[in-house]
């Protein structure tokens, strides 16, 4: 069955994805060196590290410093003066389209919620940290914004973004129970729009779909710096009809479209390129509504992991992971091998 909906339309509609990766790079590197000749040598510092510094794959969702555990690498906004701020939020805006920026910030603020529900001081909305790996605009750089529920990872080659992976958004609570904020649900689509695949399926369909009754606790790769195949459980696209097809495809629009239109262009033509009849739908848990539930989207190149169980499944963590290409390891390994090969041949 031809699919519905075409990611690769979409490039042709929109332009050469080419010149949009390059420009969206540029722009990063701009902001970049913009924020950074506004700190401190000292904020400075704390800010920047080695491309190869293996602190850039120790990447984590929890809120730090917590007990038992390290600190995190890069400036805190806490620690910024408010015209770097600025700054800082200017160059998370270059990573992410306009939704993805605003749901990022939605969750920075819920650090105020919790703090208001629990009178935690670990709680602070300005917990959150900067960090530039390499010389922006060099022909390899990275940089990170990471805090609780949220890490944004972003690799640089050869005047491309080349990777935008690991990329985790959390929520908690899932939906605001009181106060001022009552009902926002910062992901609600990540979790709605699954909800309306899972229960559209028949019942051969659903067999195969659900590969769990009970739901796990967690998204099963965690915060690991690397992640394999979960496996084939589950129904292959190639099994729905053509309005589910449409449905989980936008259902990966809702992850991949987190970052800004100019990249998750690239990313969603080379998750199409890879085979949309080989990506993998599997739920595990209840599918109503206030049901613990658990789904994870797999293909040959990526994983999609989303759950939702604890706090009476009102706590969601939901990642984008890049099988070989997270934080850039497969592009990088190219790069290195290609610049070391030039230098040899000088």
């Amino acid at each position: 069955m031809k699919p519905l909906f075409s990611f690769l339309t979409l490039v042709a509609l929109f332009g050469s994805s080419t010149l949009s990766a390059h420009e969206a790079a540029k722009e990063m590197a701009d902001a970049a060196k913009v924020w950074l000749q506004a700190l401190s040598a000292e904020q400075k510092a704390q800010a920047t590290y080695k491309l190869t510094a293996e602190e850039r794959e120790n990447w984590h969702f929890i809120p730090k410093p917590f007990e038992g555990e390290e600190m995190r690498i890069g400036l805190t906004l806490k620690d910024m003066e408010p015209q770097q701020r600025h700054l800082a939020y200017a160059l998370l805006s270059t990573g992410l389209s306009h939704r993805g920026y605003l749901t990022s910030t939605q969750i920075m603020s819920l650090e105020h919620v919790l703090w208001e529900m629990e009178q935690d001081a670990k709680r602070d909305t300005e917990m959150y940290y900067f960090t530039v790996f390499g010389e922006p605009g060099a022909k390899a750089w990275g940089w990170k914004m990471e805090g609780h529920h949220l890490s944004l990872n972003f690799t640089i080659a050869d005047g491309k973004v080349t990777s935008v992976t690991p990329n985790f958004f959390a929520s908690n609570p899932g939906k605001i129970p009181k106060g001022q904020r009552k009902g926002l649900q910062v992901l609600a689509r990540e979790e709605n729009v699954a909800r309306r695949l899972v229960q559209s399926l028949n019942d051969e369909q659903r067999a195969k779909a659900i590969v769990e009754e009970k739901a796990p606790r967690d998204i099963l790769t965690a915060a690991e710096s690397t992640v394999e195949s979960l496996g084939d459980a589950g129904i292959a696209q190639s099994a729905l009809n053509e309005e589910q097809q449409q449905n989980l495809q936008q259902l990966i629009r809702v992850y991949v479209k987190r970052t800004r239109d100019k990249v998750a262009r690239d990313e969603l033509a080379k998750i199409e390129e890879a085979g949309l009849d080989k990506i993998i739908f599997a739920w595990a848990g209840g599918t109503e509504k206030g049901d613990p539930h658990y789904y994870r989207v797999q293909g040959p190149t990526f994983l999609l992991e989303y759950a939702n169980t604890q706090n009476d499944a009102s706590h969601v963590h939901a990642v984008w992971r890049d099988f070989d290409g997270d934080f850039g390891r497969d592009v990088l390994k190219e790069h290195y091998q290609k610049h070391h090969e030039e230098k040899k041949a000088e």
